[in-house]
């Protein structure tokens, strides 16, 4: 299986709103929420009018044709948001993609991606019992802050 790492297609766009469900954190014996919590306006941003940011910027792992994960950023007053310069960052992975190590490489190319662009650094925000934690600090992430439930994440680049 080889997995391609590359950056999304316009005729691609759409399928943010998949990831970002994906993306929602789940806890151990909890319910998924219903599919239409992603229309809620703090998790709009992540999605709505992409491409016309100037950080709007989406990488996928493409596996034959398949999308199978994506990565992104834009600059958007989100939970990881730390100021106007910085991109904050989404990930996800359809579940039977993950812990392979394609997050890691989606991640790695996204920050070296903001690196060429002249980011200074990127910023996400992650809950605390999420396992991706170690991925993101194996990345070059560092807890900035935190709250009862989430770490603010940041990477210099």
């Amino acid at each position: 299986m080889s997995i391609e790492i590359r950056d999304i297609r316009e005729d691609e766009i759409n399928l943010l709103r998949d990831f970002l469900y994906e993306a929602i954190y789940i806890p151990e014996g909890m319910e998924p929420p219903d599919r239409s919590i992603i229309e809620q306006p703090e998790l709009k941003i992540y999605y709505e009018n992409f491409g016309t940011g100037r950080a709007d910027h989406c990488i996928v792992a493409d596996d034959d044709g398949k999308v199978t994960g994506a990565v992104w950023t834009r600059i958007m007053n989100d939970y990881g948001h730390v100021d106007d310069e910085t991109p904050s960052f989404a990930i996800s992975l359809y579940k039977e993609y993950r812990g392979r190590g394609i997050g890691t490489q989606m991640m790695k190319a996204m920050l070296a991606a903001l690196k060429e662009k002249g980011y200074k650094q990127a910023s996400l925000a992650v809950q605390k019992a999420n396992y991706a934690v170690r991925m993101y600090e194996k990345v070059g992430f560092r807890t900035v802050d935190e709250n009862e439930e989430e770490y603010i994440m940041v990477c210099e680049l």
